[in-house]
């Protein structure tokens, strides 16, 4: 595919999407790029995509860099898995996104590029963040609760391997889409993993079965 055909294939997705050549600069952008990301095409093509936007993964690590897009020019595979990023838009404000990836051959003549599509999920990172902070002060309020006794709790059914795999992971601060892929189920699976013990343990939602389940000492 040649980078104009590429360039308004793009232009068709509700998605932010950029392309980005093996040196890290900015070859492609989209409407909905300058949408998201406050650069106008002029302003980010030519330009290192991480001098522009500052991608840094959920671990702090600076991510999109020459060096990553080098790798991606000589990978044998062409799947790359979606992951979260951390970036700054042109008013300077941090958001996150979340990152797929293709990889396209440019034509005869040009090396492959590295095809971004992205999507604001900042309101889910901040939910995610606020229930690993309720997380771990549920953690020690039931570790309080248990240094001063505890009353009798009535039976429930047992929960199976992966039913409690589920919701360690949980409690461990895992979204839904890293305890899927770590399980290596789909995200249908684990909404019915999730059902199933929240019918078990009197539950309503994923909070509140990771505290009973920690409570009754299940993890």
């Amino acid at each position: 595919m040649l980078q104009c055909e590429l360039q308004d294939f793009l232009e068709e997705t509700a998605d932010a999407a950029f392309s980005v050549n093996q040196q890290g600069e900015i070859c492609s952008w989209n409407a909905a790029a300058e949408k998201l990301f406050g650069y106008s095409a002029s302003e980010a093509i030519g330009k290192s995509c991480y001098e522009l936007l500052q991608c840094t993964g959920s671990l702090g690590l600076k991510i999109c860099t020459p060096e990553f897009y080098a790798r991606q020019a000589t990978a044998e595979h062409y799947r790359i898995p979606n992951f979260d990023l951390e970036v700054t838009v042109r008013s300077g404000r941090r958001i996150w996104v979340d990152l797929s990836t293709l990889l396209v051959e440019d034509g005869r003549t040009h090396p492959r590029l590295v095809v971004h599509l992205s999507r604001n999920v900042t309101e889910r990172k901040q939910q995610e963040d606020l229930l690993h902070k309720m997380l771990q002060l549920s953690k020690q309020i039931i570790a309080v609760s248990d240094g001063n006794g505890r009353g009798h709790l009535a039976p429930v059914s047992s929960l199976s391997e992966q039913e409690q795999s589920v919701l360690r992971l949980f409690s461990n601060g895992k979204n839904s889409a890293e305890i899927a892929g770590t399980l290596g189920i789909s995200l249908q699976t684990l909404r019915n993993h999730l059902h199933h013990v929240n019918d078990k343990l009197g539950t309503h939602n994923r909070l509140q079965a990771v505290m009973h389940a920690m409570h009754r000492k299940l993890l």
